[in-house]
């Protein structure tokens, strides 16, 4: 065993990852997770109804935490707006310190009007209808026209709850709003062909005669969409449904104007052009607009890095080290841009380095490549005095904050299991940290 510990901050994919590289390394590795459970978006950001992904990556995680030189904190937030500072983890002398603590930050667009209710960011919602605190009890009540913003998986997956799985009263539209055309969704068809009989063939064939001209303008052929990015339009849905699906292309959203109570009542929308420049397709925003009735609106747009963690924060995501001409000083070191120093001994990985890119194979890959930079600034380090676990434990328990330790984790998912099973329910999941800890405490 190698006479260091090392921190990692945040427990999904990238972090437990991060954690395995370095403990098979030899060295103690702490983890400290603002969730009781781990996972982060493996068990809070994967749709619900994956039972048997999320119950595959649940295995690999727990032997992870099964590791001996890996501690597991949870319940314990980082961060400068009430949580653990992270002077206060420097304060126990960790030899590294790995941030995975993916893209918490909520990112709209900052319309006029976005604050309104029934307008959410996609980040949010998703954690709702995963149920995880505090984002679970709170108000994400949709109405019967909602406007997604964005066409990637993530869109896919909000519309699939609303149309298919969402509890009670479905909506009797969603509507896409793209701000570019038919060719350049993001989205996997696997995915949309869970959504794809909701799609209302007649008014999206309307809506390619619409913006018709605008892609014949930059080279794209109309006719060529239904045998590339949207082939269910030439075939009949397989079952006739009230909710309806449809797409808004070359439209960007400008404004959002509420109704008396507050809440979203319509959207202003304008219309856009593609031009190309080059290789490059740009969509650019023309001073012609139109109002839709919306009385909920979606942003599916990506994610961004939270900076209330209290690390160095420049457009939307922590400053990493910009000199890329030395392999072991990559972009995976966090950067002070104020005195244009690297930070010892500090490190970002997964999406907390690069917001919403890829899924867990990708933070798989890129967590574990951060890391070989962490073994590599430990080896140079030499000998260093390793940091008691049951000390931090003490400690943190001393502060009020409720710890679950990873034998905690095994007893929630047990009671969890057991509730499923008397429910008979494929699966359970407590809505508030407080049932998990009278869960794990009074099984």
């Amino acid at each position: 065993m190698q006479n260091a510990t090392v921190f990692v901050v945040g427990a999904g994919p990238a972090g437990l990852f991060a954690a395995r590289k370095v403990a098979t390394a030899g060295y103690q590795v702490e983890i400290f997770n603002r969730d009781i459970r781990p996972g982060g978006l493996a068990e809070y950001g994967i749709y619900p109804m994956k039972l048997h992904m999320k119950a595959g990556l649940r295995k690999q995680f727990a032997k992870i935490l099964a590791m001996p030189n890996v501690e597991y904190f949870g319940n314990v937030l980082i961060g400068s707006q009430g949580g653990l500072s992270i002077d206060a983890l420097r304060d126990w002398q960790p030899a590294a310190m790995v941030f995975a603590v993916g893209a918490q930050g909520t990112k709209k667009l900052g319309l006029p009007g976005e604050e309104a209710k029934g307008v959410y960011s996609a980040k949010d919602f998703v954690y709702h209808y995963n149920r995880l605190p505090p984002f679970s009890t709170q108000d994400f009540s949709t109405g019967r026209r909602v406007a997604i913003i964005g066409m990637g998986n993530v869109m896919v997956d909000i519309a699939r709850w609303l149309l298919i799985d969402q509890p009670g009263e479905k909506p009797e539209e969603v509507t896409v709003i793209a701000r570019r055309g038919p060719f350049e969704v993001k989205f996997d068809s696997k995915e949309f062909e869970y959504v794809e009989p909701f799609l209302d063939r007649r008014r999206f064939k309307d809506e390619l005669s619409r913006i018709a001209a605008s892609l014949r303008a930059c080279g794209q052929d109309i006719d060529e969409v239904s045998k590339t990015t949207f082939p269910w339009i030439q075939t009949e849905p397989s079952a006739s449904h009230e909710s309806k699906l449809t797409f808004l292309f070359l439209s960007s959203p400008v404004a959002v104007e509420p109704g008396p109570a507050g809440r979203i009542e319509r959207l202003k929308v304008a219309e856009n052009v593609l031009v190309r420049e080059g290789d490059t397709l740009k969509s650019v925003t023309t001073d012609r607009w139109s109002h839709v009735e919306f009385d909920t609106l979606i942003f599916a747009i990506g994610d961004v890095a939270d900076p209330g963690v209290g690390l160095p924060y420049r457009k939307n995501s922590y400053l990493t080290n910009p000199d890329t001409t030395d392999a072991d000083r990559a972009g995976y070191e966090v950067f002070d841009g104020a005195s244009g120093k690297v930070l010892e001994s500090l490190y970002v990985v997964g999406w907390a380095r690069k917001a919403s890119e890829g899924l867990v194979g990708k933070a798989r890959l890129d967590a574990e490549r951060g890391c070989e930079h962490v073994l590599k600034f430990l080896e140079k380090k030499g000998k260093l005095s390793p940091q008691e676990s049951s000390d931090i434990r003490r400690e943190l328990s001393s502060r009020g904050n409720g710890v679950v330790t990873k034998e905690d984790v095994g007893r929630l998912l047990a009671v969890e299991v057991e509730r499923a099973e008397t429910l008979n329910q494929p699966a359970f999941r407590y809505a508030t940290n407080q049932e998990m800890l009278q869960a794990i405490h009074h099984q």
